[in-house]
């Protein structure tokens, strides 16, 4: 009997998540067992179904797909992860990667790209979209990334721009809190914190930096 591989969906687009999952579940081997409209709820739903796979899309609320990605390989590194993203610049590939997903794809993809991914990466093979330069593919697997001076944001560690993307977005320090099981005092000294590395001294100022990060559409 052949192996059915169980698989979670998280996608904040409602329509896109149900096409993904139809598309799944025409085929028998692949078994979608849970759906996550957020970043937080798709870390939720990895330790809960400990999935073969996760399809994570990258700007999602409450938690941006970097960060879930790193939190569910972290849990379970078992859990293969395939970004399906409509981001195709360079930053954004080589995060993805450094968060530990095992393959990327682009939403422009058809149909039967995206099973060909899914196959490679439950394989335990990478996958990246053929539309990709590759001269981005080369920098990520041989570990060529750019020189250079480390920029303020890349100071910031994985929590803190979580916490960037959720006081963007309009939440609170005490629903911050709620939301990521911390004390509301830690949510203030991660604030002070975020705001003296960035030299940011205002919400606006955050969330422009949010915005120009991708972690926000506005």
């Amino acid at each position: 009997m052949k192996k059915q591989f169980s698989v979670v969906i998280a996608e904040d687009h409602t329509i896109l998540r149900e096409g993904l999952k139809s598309l799944l579940s025409s085929h028998p081997d692949l078994n979608v067992v849970g759906e996550a409209a957020d970043g937080l709820e798709a870390i939720r739903s990895a330790q809960k179904h400990s999935p073969d796979l996760v399809l994570m899309d990258l700007s999602m609320p409450k938690m941006t797909g970097f960060s879930a990605i790193k939190e569910i390989k972290r849990a379970n590194a078992q859990t293969k992860i395939l970004a399906v993203t409509a981001h195709s610049a360079e930053e954004y590939i080589l995060a993805t990667f450094k968060a530990g997903a095992d393959g990327y794809l682009l939403k422009d993809a058809h149909s039967d790209e995206l099973l060909t991914a899914v196959r490679y990466v439950l394989e335990g093979r990478q996958y990246i979209s053929p539309s990709i330069s590759g001269t981005i593919i080369d920098k990520y697997l041989l570990g060529k990334e750019s020189s250079g001076s480390e920029s303020a944001w890349e100071t910031l560690t994985q929590r803190e721009r979580v916490i960037v993307k959720l006081i963007a977005e309009g939440y609170k320090n005490k629903e911050i809190a709620d939301l990521l099981n911390i004390a509301l005092s830690t949510v203030g000294t991660h604030r002070a914190r975020i705001m003296q590395k960035l030299a940011v001294h205002n919400v606006a100022g955050l969330t422009a930096l949010a915005v120009e990060k991708g972690l926000i559409n506005r």
